[in-house]
């Protein structure tokens, strides 16, 4: 059995929320959720046919509701970030692929 050293530099929270997902290479979004966020990085759920691989820069659209927009003077929070890790356990089952992304 192979030992994983923790290397998130900041707690998670569980957060599931609609995301999408701008990926250059293929010059378009592809929508998922969030599974968990921190101040560093969020783990997303992706459809099984977005053609994401590690070391990809990406930007992760986070709708608003709308009295939060409201109140932000924005309909979406953006981050840009680097993809760390791909997930394909029960990639069958679900459809999707998990995709570690850490924000720059």
């Amino acid at each position: 059995m192979e030992a994983l050293a923790e290397q998130r530099k900041a707690s998670r929270n569980t957060l599931a929320w609609p995301v999408s997902v701008w990926m250059p290479e293929a010059n378009r979004f592809f929508n998922g959720r969030s599974c968990n966020v921190s101040k560093s990085g969020v783990f997303v759920k992706l459809p099984l046919t977005a053609p994401v691989r590690p070391g990809h820069i990406v930007e992760i659209n986070f709708p608003r509701t709308t009295s939060l927009a409201e109140e932000k003077g924005q309909f979406a929070r953006i981050k840009k970030g680097k993809v760390v890790r791909i997930e394909r356990k029960n990639m069958l089952d679900t459809a999707e692929v998990g995709v570690g992304i850490a924000f720059e």
